[in-house]
């Protein structure tokens, strides 16, 4: 499993929760090679990259309380409220000011500060020129859900440096057949849409869909409710930048009566952030309602919470999605990665089922070739990745 390069250069856009859950991990796992020294880890070793083997060379933010400031002021600065747990991290590059867009919702000046966000009144650098004097590798979208603008802003920038791009958010790249051709036309690998946490809402409701038609049930409905005091959630007070969240949540249920062929109107699917509650902070507290029909049309009703801290759960998923890509960046992969994409986020451009994820992501973890990335690499047609995975199911009204 040999490896061509000895870090991983990553730039983060949103120094949120999310960034400094993941940014603690780089040091807290820095000495993790695989084992059971520390738990909580999916793989110690992908092709040939540790943890301490990722490197984040650059940040973007847009608060007025994290640009100028240091990446490690940045991550425990307000709002951040996700809990420390590995505070002796570096300090990292110094967060630039990217162009605010659409990135910051009208919701946030009606609270608090320590909340919400507060836009600097600095002047927007040069993404691009960071992105190349850098040496950047791939670029992590950590911005709030509902940046449209934002989001393609900072995907067409990867596209004109020539990087990759893991999109953690629902806005559909990955997922659009249109932006991923953009990728493949210029020779790159990306891994998105909308990060799947470890083990969060989405990735248990896919296994209850999924073990339930395994049994052989009919699912009549499932709902996903959810609740959190976090930025992510006060930001999704605002149901325009909440649609798109709906759809990718949405999207993991109804993927497993697609894979089968089930019509998903048999079924009421629901799910979606339901309230914010800043005493919550960065705990997300999941409620699950799941009717079915068993043996001769007997009910089976399931009722279950799930209490997570949002951001650490997904720093988990996204530790490995950075090391995917860097291996498919050397093996000369390029379009959206199937099976990193199903694994690690909730609307990839094909939902699989979780086994064929592990299968997928194991081999290109030893840098081997699968049906679906033999197909990807830099000589292939597009054509012939549409003719195995002809589907992009992203929903978009």
């Amino acid at each position: 499993m040999a490896r061509k390069n000895g870090k991983i250069k990553v730039a983060i856009v949103g120094v949120g929760n999310c960034a400094s859950s993941i940014i603690q991990g780089m040091t807290y796992y820095k000495g993790f090679t695989g084992g059971k020294e520390r738990g909580g880890l999916m793989m110690g070793n992908i092709g040939g990259y540790n943890v301490r083997d990722i490197e984040v060379v650059a940040a973007f933010d847009v608060d007025k309380r994290k640009v100028g400031k240091t990446l490690r002021q940045a991550c425990f600065a307000k709002p951040n409220c996700t809990p420390i747990y590995e505070r002796n991290i570096p300090d990292g590059p110094i967060v630039q000011m990217g162009p605010i867009l659409d990135g910051i919702g009208y919701v946030m000046k009606d609270y608090h500060e320590d909340n919400a966000f507060r836009a600097s009144n600095k002047k927007p650098v040069d993404v691009a020129q960071v992105l190349k004097d850098t040496g950047t590798h791939m670029l992590i979208n950590y911005l709030p859900v509902g940046s449209q603008l934002a989001t393609e802003f900072y995907a067409q920038t990867c596209l004109d440096v020539g990087i990759s791009f893991i999109n953690c958010i629902p806005v559909f790249i990955a997922s659009n057949p249109k932006w991923e051709q953009k990728f493949i036309d210029a020779g790159l690998p990306l891994i998105g849409d909308d990060m799947k946490s470890q083990f969060g809402a989405s990735i248990l409701s896919q296994m209850l869909q999924e073990l339930a038609f395994a049994r052989g049930h009919k699912v009549k409905c499932h709902i996903q409710r959810n609740v959190g005091g976090n930025t992510d959630f006060l930001n999704m007070i605002d149901m325009s930048r909440l649609k798109s969240k709906k759809i990718s949540k949405e999207n993991v249920i109804r993927s497993q009566h697609d894979i089968r062929e089930v019509d998903p109107s048999e079924s009421f699917l629901h799910a979606g952030p339901s309230e914010y509650i800043s005493y919550y902070d960065d705990n997300k507290v999941a409620n699950f309602r799941v009717e079915m029909e068993g043996f001769m049309g007997a009910p089976v009703i399931l009722d279950a919470q799930l209490s997570v801290i949002d951001s650490p759960n997904s720093a988990g998923v996204v530790i490995d999605a950075i090391r995917y890509l860097k291996v498919a960046q050397e093996m000369g992969v390029i379009g959206a990665l199937r099976g990193p994409s199903a694994f690690t986020q909730k609307t990839p451009p094909q939902q699989l089922m979780f086994s064929e994820t592990l299968d997928e992501c194991d081999a290109l973890s030893n840098r081997k070739l699968t049906r679906f990335t033999k197909n990807q690499t830099k000589w292939y047609s597009s054509e012939d990745l549409y003719k195995i995975c002809p589907s992009h199911n992203t929903k978009v009204d």
